[in-house]
Protein backbone atom coordinates (compact mmCIF):
# COMPACT_ATOMS: atom_id res chain seq x y z
CA UNK A 1 0.00 0.00 0.00
CA UNK A 2 1.50 3.43 -0.79
CA UNK A 3 1.92 5.97 2.02
CA UNK A 4 1.28 9.69 1.51
CA UNK A 5 4.88 10.38 0.65
CA UNK A 6 5.13 8.15 -1.87
CA UNK A 7 4.30 10.92 -4.40
CA UNK A 8 6.58 13.31 -3.32
CA UNK A 9 9.70 14.35 -4.87
CA UNK A 10 12.82 13.65 -3.34
CA UNK A 11 16.47 14.23 -3.31
CA UNK A 12 19.82 12.85 -1.86
CA UNK A 13 23.15 14.79 -2.49
CA UNK A 14 26.37 14.93 -1.12
CA UNK A 15 26.97 18.30 0.83
CA UNK A 16 30.25 19.07 1.49
CA UNK A 17 29.62 21.80 4.12
CA UNK A 18 28.20 18.96 6.10
CA UNK A 19 30.28 15.83 4.91
CA UNK A 20 27.65 14.12 4.80
CA UNK A 21 24.27 13.11 2.25
CA UNK A 22 21.02 15.30 2.78
CA UNK A 23 17.88 14.10 2.11
CA UNK A 24 15.70 17.00 0.78
CA UNK A 25 11.90 17.16 -0.45
CA UNK A 26 10.64 19.70 -3.28
CA UNK A 27 7.29 20.27 -1.91
CA UNK A 28 8.75 20.78 1.66
CA UNK A 29 11.58 22.80 1.02
CA UNK A 30 12.27 23.97 4.42
CA UNK A 31 12.78 20.25 5.51
CA UNK A 32 16.03 18.45 5.61
CA UNK A 33 17.99 15.20 7.00
CA UNK A 34 21.62 14.46 7.41
CA UNK A 35 22.88 10.87 7.16
CA UNK A 36 26.66 9.24 7.04
CA UNK A 37 24.70 6.81 4.19
CA UNK A 38 22.90 8.10 1.12
CA UNK A 39 19.95 5.12 1.52
CA UNK A 40 19.35 6.54 5.40
CA UNK A 41 19.29 10.36 4.33
CA UNK A 42 15.95 9.58 1.93
CA UNK A 43 14.90 7.17 4.67
CA UNK A 44 14.83 9.84 6.73
CA UNK A 45 13.40 12.62 4.87
CA UNK A 46 10.39 10.44 4.31
CA UNK A 47 10.29 10.40 7.98
CA UNK A 48 10.12 13.87 8.63
CA UNK A 49 7.93 14.30 5.84
CA UNK A 50 4.97 11.60 6.80
CA UNK A 51 5.59 13.20 10.71
CA UNK A 52 5.38 16.66 9.00
CA UNK A 53 2.06 15.77 7.14
CA UNK A 54 0.69 14.58 10.41
CA UNK A 55 1.44 17.40 12.17
CA UNK A 56 0.31 19.75 9.55
CA UNK A 57 -3.41 17.56 9.62
CA UNK A 58 -3.41 17.95 13.54
CA UNK A 59 -3.25 21.75 12.93
CA UNK A 60 -5.91 21.84 10.28
CA UNK A 61 -2.98 23.52 8.36
CA UNK A 62 -3.04 23.01 4.40
CA UNK A 63 -0.64 19.90 3.00
CA UNK A 64 1.29 20.36 -0.24
CA UNK A 65 0.12 18.72 -2.81
CA UNK A 66 2.66 16.27 -4.79
CA UNK A 67 4.31 18.11 -7.73
CA UNK A 68 3.79 14.67 -9.42
CA UNK A 69 -0.03 14.90 -9.85
CA UNK A 70 -0.40 18.72 -10.01
CA UNK A 71 -2.18 19.47 -13.31
CA UNK A 72 0.25 21.70 -15.43
CA UNK A 73 -0.77 23.82 -18.58
CA UNK A 74 2.16 23.79 -20.56
CA UNK A 75 2.72 27.34 -20.41
CA UNK A 76 5.26 29.18 -19.08
CA UNK A 77 5.74 33.09 -19.34
CA UNK A 78 9.11 34.15 -19.56
CA UNK A 79 10.74 37.69 -19.09
CA UNK A 80 13.72 38.67 -20.92
CA UNK A 81 15.54 41.58 -22.58
CA UNK A 82 14.19 42.77 -25.62
CA UNK A 83 17.86 42.11 -27.12
CA UNK A 84 17.65 38.42 -25.66
CA UNK A 85 14.21 38.23 -27.33
CA UNK A 86 15.42 39.69 -31.26
CA UNK A 87 18.94 37.28 -30.75
CA UNK A 88 15.97 34.07 -30.22
CA UNK A 89 13.64 35.09 -33.01
CA UNK A 90 16.59 34.89 -35.27
CA UNK A 91 17.95 31.66 -34.63
CA UNK A 92 14.56 30.26 -34.31
CA UNK A 93 14.14 31.76 -38.01
CA UNK A 94 17.53 30.53 -39.07
CA UNK A 95 16.19 26.75 -37.61
CA UNK A 96 13.19 26.97 -39.38
CA UNK A 97 10.78 26.44 -36.51
CA UNK A 98 8.92 28.44 -34.08
CA UNK A 99 9.85 30.76 -31.39
CA UNK A 100 7.98 28.63 -28.93
CA UNK A 101 9.59 25.26 -30.23
CA UNK A 102 13.15 26.74 -30.75
CA UNK A 103 12.90 27.74 -27.07
CA UNK A 104 11.66 24.31 -25.83
CA UNK A 105 14.45 22.50 -27.65
CA UNK A 106 16.89 24.24 -25.96
CA UNK A 107 15.41 23.52 -22.08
Amino acid sequence: MNKPTDKYTYRVMWSEEDQEYIGLCAEFPSLSWLEEDPIAALSGIRKLVLETIADLQKADEPIPEPFSIRDYSGKVLLRVPPETHRHLVIQAAEAGVSLNRYIASKL
